[in-house]
């Protein structure tokens, strides 16, 4: 059986859209998964840690039939071999994937919550997210007028594409 996922996707170090377009090819080595849909890339300032590179930040949308939970061990795995070091909470990172949603599932587990508890704080979410929803709702989310309250600041799009395969 396959489910629909949602993926927040970013980078901030190194070669940022080549961290992003190899993540992508990882996940599409996931058993029984593929990124199918992908959003436009933004560039966004940096939340939390001030002084750090500017992040490219996309969503995807994948069809899996792994768990939520595999799933995300698996990101853990992709962010890991990409060479992420986890120093300090929102600090620079190689690449970060985070699960925003899966489909019908709602979790508060320590290990994962669904939906992602801090999506409608983050235009660096939403705005990649209207780009899979022009409509402003996803599957269990609306989101549409959160992103218009805080707006685009900090928010802005990039010529970069993403290579879903």
């Amino acid at each position: 059986m396959s489910n629909c996922a949602v993926l927040g996707i970013g980078s901030n170090l190194g070669d940022r859209l080549g961290a992003l377009n190899a993540a992508i090819r990882a996940l599409n080595l996931l058993p029984a998964t593929r990124v199918t849909q992908g959003s436009r890339i933004y560039e966004t300032e940096p939340l939390g840690v001030a002084e750090q590179p500017r992040f490219l930040n996309a969503c995807l949308a994948l069809e899996t039939g792994l768990s939520p939970h595999t799933l995300l061990g698996a990101c853990l795995g992709i962010e890991a071999c990409a060479g992420r070091v986890r120093r300090e909470e929102n600090g620079p990172r190689v690449l970060d994937l985070d699960i925003l949603l899966y489909e019908t599932v709602h979790s508060d587990s320590f290990e994962l919550t669904l939906p992602h508890p801090r999506i409608l704080e983050r235009a660096f979410v939403m705005a990649p997210l209207l780009d899979l929803f022009p409509t402003g709702r996803a599957p269990g989310l609306f989101f549409g007028p959160h992103l218009r309250e805080i707006g685009m600041q900090g928010v802005a799009l990039t010529a970069h594409e993403l290579v879903l395969k």
